[in-house]
């Protein structure tokens, strides 16, 4: 060791970089981790636990219940800061890193950044085979931490101290990138984590991080706005990367300025307040009847920050054939989609080059007079679907109960099943980005993890507000944990269980293709003789959260109204029917496999009904 370096542990170098890593936002410094989540484990607590123990009160360790919910919490919080702040996940080796693998999916799919440090096999190789080891014969360099690299968008694997140099920097070059954002995954053998390397001090000066903004290309933007200046029904698709460039203002005056109708993703939900007169809904197979009639009489189409995910395009029969699709978007792979013509840069810069190159150019009044009645139309819908006492308990009519009762900053988030649907078509937003819809990768058991994650970031930031999760009881089921994490964190949150008895909207799906009921429903299930409800309330309460039951929406309106004045994690569940009361209106088609032979003649007749609307896909790469 020497002035200019230290000599420190792997796992010592490791943390004590992350700390002196910070980003401006804003024109506000703040830390870049904000802490992490862990779970110890023989392969991760002797020397990471020593090097995270020294910084406990810079970055704060959240200790988790299972693995798979940490990674959920984490892909929240990073949303949350809309990818400008993550949190780590650190493992042990074998199984506790094996459960990180669906949320490390999870954030690959929605391109969200989370840092997993992970423990592995020792790089000696002299104790094998050790607990937990997966032994693949021929190839000894082959372990369980090797599946992350398809679902990580930085991977690597440190045999040498002096490797930390080089693999830190470029892991948080990869997640804070806007083209490349996503998980890192760093593997850490159990005996390089304690090894000592004699490292530069310059490599833990304090640094400040910027996101980068790409300008669009002059060419590329001179085609689209020649491109936008011939349409004469043009559409906005506005996608999640309008919030994560913070590009909600320039979105909302390009669409002003020139009289364009803007059309949300289910990420992008919340670019527009709902009362917005240029907001014409969700589009796609769980949108709006307005957003998807203007989306397939549009002739341009100008998709900002969207990967165009097939429930966004209605599998590609959401748009005219003859549409022409311009998309921007930071990165390359998802501004080429399907013969689009691509405008890649940052959405900020990009809507100003090209509000900059129409200028004079506003759509005809009569195709936006056309958007707006049909919104209308669609509102008029939602307030009737919405209203309590039109049928059985709804998944419809608990959300309108809560956005009528909750606060505008209150961030709502959902998940897999069919309450994202639900809430994609039946919310109203209040404020910007205050949706958190996790439909990426549809993915059970991230709505409690989730909503703790977004919980912690939100208390940084907001902590009057309160963090609203909706929850199918079969992610309930899957992954509740967190529920008393939130109460152990003191992290409140509120948590909605709508009950159906199984997997509902598995089930629609199943009937609405021709099938029967089966194995969806628990009252369906052949395995189970007499099936009974679960007692959620008993079980939160377990957990230490405040429990309670409503019979129907007044009564959840009330628990509500509680839940908000408690300053602890409150359930409140209540059951709705599982065949009736779903939103029927809305939908785009979506591509499903269906048995092309079958001896039902209820599925035949199905799959050649489906079969029918392929003749509206459009052809693309």
């Amino acid at each position: 060791m020497s002035d200019q370096t230290i000599r420190l542990t792997t796992a010592q170098a490791i943390i004590r970089y992350l700390n002196a890593q910070f980003i401006e936002i804003d024109g506000e410094r703040q830390r870049l981790c904000g802490g992490g989540f862990g779970i110890f484990g023989h392969g991760n607590v002797t020397c990471l636990g020593e090097a995270l123990y020294d910084h406990r009160e810079t970055l704060p360790l959240y200790r988790g219940q299972n693995e798979q919910s940490m990674g959920f919490a984490a892909a929240a919080y990073a949303k949350y800061h809309l990818r400008r702040r993550f949190m780590f996940c650190t493992a042990s080796a074998g199984p506790g890193t094996a459960n990180l693998l669906t949320s490390a999916a999870l954030a690959h799919a929605n391109r969200l950044p989370m840092l997993m440090l992970c423990g592995d096999t020792f790089l000696t190789r002299l104790p094998d085979p050790v607990l937990q080891q997966i032994e693949h014969f021929q190839s000894p360099a082959l372990g369980l931490n090797d599946a992350f690299q398809s679902v990580s968008r930085y991977w690597d694997r440190i045999t040498h101290p002096a490797q930390v140099i080089q693999s830190l920097p470029a892991a948080l070059s990869t997640m804070l990138d806007p083209a490349d954002c996503g998980p890192a995954f760093i593997a850490l053998p159990q005996d390089v984590q304690g090894w000592t390397y004699d490292y530069p001090l310059a490599l833990f000066a304090e640094k400040t991080h910027r996101i980068r903004r790409v300008s669009p290309d002059a060419d590329e933007v001179a085609d689209a706005v020649a491109l936008l200046r011939s349409a004469e029904r043009p559409v906005i698709i506005a996608g999640g990367g309008v919030q994560y460039s913070g590009a909600v203002a320039e979105l909302t005056a390009f669409a002003e300025t020139h009289q364009i109708p803007v059309i949300e993703t289910i990420a992008g939900r919340a670019n527009m307040l709902n009362d917005h007169a240029l907001n014409i809904g969700p589009v796609g197979v769980t949108g709006s009847d307005s957003a998807n009639t203007v989306a397939e009489a549009a002739d341009v189409i100008l998709s900002v920050g969207s990967r165009l995910q097939d429930f966004t395009t209605g599998s590609w029969t959401a748009f005219a054939k003859d549409a022409r699709i311009i998309s921007l978007n930071a990165a390359r792979h998802d501004a080429g989609k399907h013969l689009s013509l691509p405008v890649v840069g940052d959405a900020k810069l990009g809507l100003q080059a090209l509000g900059a190159g129409l200028s004079g150019y506003a759509a005809p009044q009569s195709w936006t007079a056309l958007a707006q009645a049909e919104r209308k139309t669609w509102d008029a819908y939602v307030a009737d679907n919405i209203r309590p006492g039109n049928r059985p308990n709804s998944y419809a009519q608990a959300i309108g109960v809560v956005n009528a009762l909750c606060d505008p900053r209150d961030r709502v988030v959902a998940a897999a099943g069919g309450l994202p649907a639900e809430v994609t078509a039946n919310w109203r937003t209040l404020a910007i980005g205050t949706v958190d819809v996790e439909f990426g990768f549809s993915c059970m058991g991230y709505e409690i993890a989730g909503g703790w994650g977004a919980r912690i970031a939100q208390s940084e930031q907001e902590p009057d507000a309160d963090t609203i999760v909706f929850c199918g009881d079969g992610s309930y089921l899957l992954m509740n944990s967190d529920i008393y994490s939130s109460v152990l964190t003191q992290k409140k949150m509120i948590v909605l269980v709508l009950d159906n008895g199984g997997f509902a909207v598995i089930n629609k799906l199943q009937n609405n293709t021709g099938n029967e009921s089966f194995n969806n429903l628990f009252e369906d299930a052949p395995t189970i003789p007499q099936p009974f409800g679960v007692d959620f309330v008993a079980h939160a309460a377990a957990m230490g959260a405040n429990a309670t039951y409503a019979q129907n929406a007044d009564e959840l309106g009330e628990a509500f109204k509680a839940a908000k004045a408690s300053e602890k994690t409150s359930v409140i569940v209540m059951h709705v029917d599982a065949y009736e009361g779903w939103t029927d209106q809305g939908h785009a088609w979506w591509e499903v496999g269906t048995p092309h032979i079958t001896s039902h003649d209820s599925v035949r007749e199905k799959h050649l009904e489906i079969e029918a609307s392929r003749a509206k896909q459009r052809r693309g790469v």
